[in-house]
């Protein structure tokens, strides 16, 4: 939780929060992912309080067990780049979740999704890339050697009122 100074996980983080939307957004989020078996093992976050309040809201449905999290400062005001060397640096683990910030988080999927990326995910993704969405990539190399198009989206989810 982020503490009341303003701070959290020793990085300052911004002070606008979640709306009644976002929270019911990420949660909904939470239990789309659960159902459809996308569980991570490990999860990268922004400090920014939207970030950790979308942490917060979406495994409260996600999941009942602790899920190991990293907080990243580096993802609020950072490039694609950066967020693509974060994943590369992640603790082992097959499924990694980052919750960041547009317009980074789009360009990381646009810039790692190949041809042979899922039609219909890839036209939902390029149709907008709306707060809350969840872009689903799977890669045939290790994520320490992950680059450009070298990705396949499988999947993309909306906020139940951007379907």
């Amino acid at each position: 939780m982020p503490k009341p100074d303003g701070q959290h996980r020793g990085f300052p983080i911004s002070t606008e929060g979640l709306t009644q939307s976002g929270q019911s957004d990420a949660k909904a989020l939470g239990l789309r992912m659960r159902m459809a078996g996308f569980l991570p093992d490990v999860i990268l976050c922004s400090t920014a309080r939207r970030a950790v309040e979308t942490l917060e809201n979406l495994t409260s449905t996600l999941s009942s067990q602790q899920l190991q999290t990293q907080f990243h400062a580096e993802l609020y005001n950072s490039d694609a780049l950066d967020y693509v060397c974060a994943v590369q640096e992640a603790p082992i683990g097959d499924n990694i979740l980052v919750i960041g910030h547009n317009p980074m988080m789009e360009d990381v999927v646009f810039e790692l999704s190949s041809s042979r990326s899922n039609a219909t995910a890839l036209n939902e993704a390029t149709s907008g890339f709306p707060t809350c969405a969840l872009a689903v990539l799977s890669f045939s190399l290790p994520l320490a050697e992950i680059g450009t198009r070298s990705g396949r989206l499988e999947a993309f989810l909306k906020p139940p009122h951007d379907r």
